[in-house]
């Protein structure tokens, strides 16, 4: 193994262990807490994360052997449904936060009519929707034998090893990730730019009336209006921060992996092996950075995993304990005899 094949099969390792992990304590958080469940948003996290824990058990560990051995990883039957499950998993994790971002745009921009537009039932039914288009695109590249494994990507994912169906192939690519790629990252762009809109709106209220304070405060001690001014400037670049983190983090993920996707059906550019597995791993991230942007960082799961985390630690702490005061009372016991 080269130097560039030990950091690749280092850095798939590394996702796989903390998309695990992170993936497993969204899932805990969701079965802990009754108010992350009542709410809506809590069925996209919930087959979002799904989808990550599936992919991360399923598709990076034939990755990882694709990688070490340079050849396809167990028998064309498993390679056909890892490579069906990475379709279906990658168009639902996107589909699943195109929803998310939908949720967001209907909760800011039409408050007062949230919990009539957006209903479980509401939810439910935009989750079918994502499972058919998901299921969908594999299901026709099953039939079609356009499962396999890749060499480029070390991967068992969409590929055409017979040269006459290269055109429908390419056709059916293009469509592929225009309606999932594509189709994400516009309903992102439009619902949250729409919310930062709004966001910038009543952040514009606020900083008038905090304005009109200070200037009607003349008393005011300097340090104080400082702070005002201080949180006024976070506040401005709060919604910002947090939809450059939704978009970006999308398009950093899974922009170069569909990018070389397109760019390998023309038959005159060569991409390298060590660039298309790195594109794979950048699209594989998704799944370790979506617990945190989605869920983990934000205020009430940052609360619920740290309940949990506290009552593990707890219930140890008192079992090592007891253990530590019964094998003193046994000792005692022993010497008194």
């Amino acid at each position: 193994m080269s130097i560039w094949e030990v950091i690749l099969v280092f850095v798939v390792v590394v996702l796989m262990l903390v998309a695990l992990l992170a993936n497993v304590l969204v899932l805990m958080c969701f079965l802990y807490s009754a108010d992350i469940r009542k709410q809506v948003p809590g069925l996209f996290i919930l087959n979002l994360t799904f989808c990550n824990l599936l992919m991360t058990v399923s598709n990076m560990p034939l990755t990882l052997a694709g990688i070490i051995y340079k050849s396809q990883p167990g028998g064309d039957q498993i390679c056909h449904i890892v490579g069906f499950l990475e379709t279906f998993l990658t168009t639902n994790s996107m589909l699943s936060m195109a929803a998310l971002s939908i949720d967001r745009w209907i909760a800011v921009v039409f408050p007062l009519s949230y919990h009539s537009k957006m209903r479980y039932r509401d939810a439910a039914l935009i989750l079918s929707y994502t499972w058919l288009h998901s299921v969908s695109f594999p299901i026709v590249a099953a039939s079609l034998s356009w499962v396999g494994f890749h060499h480029l990507y070390a991967s068992c994912t969409l590929y055409n090893k017979r040269p006459e169906d290269r055109t429908q192939f390419v056709i059916f690519t293009g469509v592929f990730h225009t309606l999932s790629f594509l189709l994400s990252l516009i309903v992102l762009c439009f619902t949250y730019l729409k919310v930062l809109k709004v966001a910038r709106f009543h952040c514009k209220r606020i900083d008038v009336i905090t304005m009109q304070t200070l200037v009607l405060l003349v008393d005011i001690h300097p340090s104080v209006r400082e702070r005002c001014l201080e949180e006024q400037k976070r506040r401005r670049q709060r919604a910002t921060k947090k939809i450059s983190t939704f978009i970006g983090t999308f398009i950093l993920c899974f922009a170069p992996y569909v990018i070389t996707r397109l760019v390998e059906l023309s038959s005159v550019v060569h991409i390298n092996s060590h660039w298309g597995i790195i594109s794979k791993c950048l699209a594989y991230s998704k799944a370790v950075s979506d617990p945190f942007v989605y869920s983990l960082l934000r205020h009430q799961y940052k609360k619920t995993w740290k309940d949990i985390i506290n009552k593990i630690l707890k219930r140890s702490s008192i079992n090592s304990s007891a253990l530590t005061s019964e094998s003193h009372n046994r000792n005692i016991l022993q010497l008194n005899e």
